[in-house]
């Protein structure tokens, strides 16, 4: 099941919505957010359920374990080592067996039956906030959750559990626990889950359908320049509307009920380097790494060299963690050089020259995603090469140019709203004038009538569409 599905919209989150507003106690509202979010979860794969709790069931007895012990002493970290070969392990089987072992019989010349394993949906964030969770009471920095079930809805709500943000126990326990959602707080977050369903289902999946349709044909290699080009921006777009509309659809349903996310992106395009472009994208998978991985490996405390070693080791896991595919493994490698490149010398130019630096950036982050979209080498070097007129392919052709011209607003518009244009025209708007009466009346209907508008166009782009993925499901 996915947000942007007409099931989703029209039938389990009314239902969930209703029956959550009409329970008397926060105690009954957790039930049903917890019964709704495992129906959700189980939707696809009943199975995988059994793992979810299973995961859950053996952190939230090893936390409880570990606060019991001397802080930091040898038991309290016996436990945190319980934790990671836990949770780590079954992330490793599940997600990174296949790929282990097709590597290990392509260095020793066999050919070994690899088993294809089902990867479950979202292991890779829930397994994520249970590691934070356990790291986090060894550390003393939140008590352990004395109440199963209130571990077990934290990482399981339906909210974030598939595809994120990768949500903090401590930046949510006291809310799991007692909770109201005010007026505003349901009006926000109709808004926001309205605006992040039409970024979806309006924009994100049309500019699927357009690199699909710019990267058609079974040799790349023969491809116009010009479809290359606006095929990887066409993509370039997708994944930003693809993984943002998520994370503000997440955001917005937690508003509704009282449970207040952190941001997951804050408009990565309008950076000025690579280092502040990762600050902006996908911001909780950043913070985890760096509170998680990064600091407690040594950070920048313990000389150049180590920090450069560390930001390997970061960036390593960063791409790996998107796939079990040596081409998201490049792709971490290919940021971590940008950045190490600014950390040594380029950081100083980039701040001198802004304009300068902003083409960097979109340059830099643009080619990167090619490594993402496309996991065969031959692949890579065909659109890299035909980009440039290598592959002795053509500039355009008449394909690429019809494409291109039926789909040239909606980039452009795509565009725009991968800025805050729209954002800061709006506060412009609301905080100079509010004084006014007619544009606080004005204000009040588009609260209502906006939101309104938005789920209508979303559900009239939904229906009969059958390219309706969520891009960040796969990892």
């Amino acid at each position: 099941m996915v947000f942007s599905s007409l099931f989703f919209l029209y039938l389990f989150l009314p239902l969930n919505l209703i029956i959550y507003y009409f329970m008397p106690s926060i105690k009954a509202k957790n039930i049903v957010m917890l019964v709704f979010s495992l129906i959700f979860y189980a939707w696809g794969e009943p199975l995988y359920v059994l793992l979810l709790v299973f995961m859950a069931v053996c952190d939230w007895l090893i936390s409880l374990y570990i606060e019991k012990q001397k802080p930091h002493g040898i038991k309290a970290r016996l436990g945190l080592v319980a934790m990671a070969i836990v949770n780590l392990g079954l992330l490793g089987f599940f997600k990174y067996a296949t790929f282990i072992m097709g590597n290990i019989g392509l260095i020793a010349g066999k050919n070994f039956d690899v088993p294809n394993i089902i990867l479950p949906i979202g292991i890779s964030f829930y397994t994520f906030q249970l590691i934070s969770y356990v790291v986090d009471v060894y550390r003393g920095d939140v008590p352990a959750q004395k109440n199963f079930a209130t571990l077990l809805l934290y990482v399981s709500l339906f909210h974030q559990c598939i595809a994120g943000p990768i949500v903090r126990y401590k930046d949510v326990c006291v809310e799991l626990q007692e909770r109201r959602a005010a007026r505003h707080d349901i009006a926000d977050g109709i808004w926001r889950f309205c605006f992040g369903l039409a970024k979806k289902s309006i924009l994100a999946n049309a500019c699927g359908a357009i690199a699909n349709g710019m990267f058609a044909g079974n040799d790349l290699a023969k491809n116009s320049v010009v479809s290359l080009w606006v095929g990887m921006l066409a993509y370039a777009l997708q994944i930003y509307l693809d993984f943002s509309a998520y994370s503000d659809m997440a955001i917005g349903m937690g508003r509704m009920i009282g449970i207040h996310y952190l941001e997951n992106f804050d408009y990565p395009y309008i950076s000025r380097s690579v280092t502040e472009f990762w600050r902006r994208w996908h911001m909780s998978l950043g913070s985890f790494f760096r509170d998680y991985v990064y600091i407690p490996l040594g950070g920048n405390r313990k000389g150049k060299i180590r920090t450069y070693i560390n930001l390997f080791v970061v960036w390593f896991l960063t791409g790996l963690w998107h796939g079990a595919s040596w081409n998201f493994v490049l792709w971490g490698l290919y940021f971590f050089i940008f950045i190490l490149i600014e950390k040594i010398f380029l950081s100083p130019i980039l701040s001198k020259y802004k304009e300068f630096s902003h083409i960097y950036l979109i340059l830099i982050v643009y080619f990167g995603w090619i490594l993402f979209r496309f996991d065969n080498m031959g692949d890579i070097f065909d659109v890299l090469g035909g980009m440039f007129g290598l592959n002795g392919n053509k500039f355009t052709n008449l394909e690429t140019n019809a494409l291109l011209l039926s789909n040239v607003f909606i980039l452009i518009f795509s565009m725009v709203v991968s800025t805050p244009i729209v954002r800061k025209i709006g506060g412009l708007i609301r905080y100079t004038y509010m004084d006014k009466k007619p544009v606080v009346v004005l204000y009040a209907f588009g609260r209502v009538l906006v939101p309104l508008i938005l789920l209508l166009l979303s559900t009239a782009a939904l229906v009969g569409d059958s390219y309706n993925p969520f891009l960040y499901f796969q990892f």
